[in-house]
C-alpha cells in the first residue's frame, strides 16, 4: 500500500527522509564553516556532476567569501547499486596547482568514486584538498577518507531528491526520499 507521503519513481516506492528545510539549514551551516576556514583563500569548488549540482549551487549561494566553481562528471552507479568501477565522463580543465580545492559531492557511499578523484587531483598539486558532501553512508564506506564537511550521516538506504536520482529521475525533488 502506498502511504500519503510516498512517491513512485519509475518502478520503486520512496518515502520522505530529509525535508528541504533541514537540508537548507545544514547547507547554510556548512557554508558558514567554509567561510570561516577559507577567508582570504579564494577556494575552487569542484562539484561532481550530476548529483551535486543542487547542493553545490545552494552552498555557493550561502558562501560570502570569494570563491570559484567548476564541474567534473564521474560515475560508479547503475540504477540503485554501485558498480564498483569509476567512469570519468568529463574532465577538469582548470589549473588547480597551488589552489585551495573543495570537492563538492552529493553523497559518499563506498568511497570508491571520491578516492579515485582524490588520487587524480593530488597529482595536479593543489595547495589543499578537502571534501564537502551533503550525505555520507559511513557504514558503507570502504575507503579511508577524511570528509571535512558532512551534512548528514545516513544509514545504508538508497535515496533520491535534491540532485540525487534513481535511473535519471527524481533529481528535481526539494526533499530527499529513501527507498521504501
Amino acid at each position: 500500500m502506498i502511504g500519503p507521503n510516498t512517491m513512485i519513481i519509475k518502478d520503486k516506492e520512496f518515502a520522505p527522509f530529509i525535508e528541504s528545510t533541514r537540508i537548507q539549514e545544514k547547507v547554510a551551516q556548512l557554508a558558514a564553516r567554509i567561510n570561516d576556514d577559507y577567508a582570504d583563500k579564494n577556494p575552487l569548488l569542484l562539484a561532481v556532476l550530476n548529483g551535486s549540482f543542487m547542493f553545490a549551487a545552494d552552498l555557493m549561494r550561502n558562501m560570502c567569501i570569494p570563491a570559484e566553481i567548476s564541474f567534473i562528471r564521474l560515475s560508479s552507479y547503475n540504477r540503485t547499486r554501485s558498480t564498483g568501477r569509476v567512469k570519468e565522463l568529463i574532465g577538469l580543465e582548470e589549473n588547480i596547482f597551488g589552489r585551495h580545492l573543495i570537492i563538492v559531492e552529493d553523497i559518499v557511499d563506498t568511497g570508491l568514486t571520491i578516492r579515485h578523484l582524490l588520487d587524480e587531483l593530488q597529482e595536479l598539486g593543489p595547495k589543499s584538498l578537502e571534501i564537502a558532501t551533503l550525505l555520507h553512508k559511513s557504514a558503507a564506506t570502504k575507503e579511508s577518507l577524511t570528509l571535512k564537511y558532512v551534512g548528514f550521516d545516513i544509514p545504508q538506504k538508497f535515496v533520491v531528491g535534491y540532485g540525487l536520482d534513481y535511473d535519471g529521475q527524481g533529481r528535481n525533488l526539494n526533499d530527499i526520499y529513501s527507498l521504501a
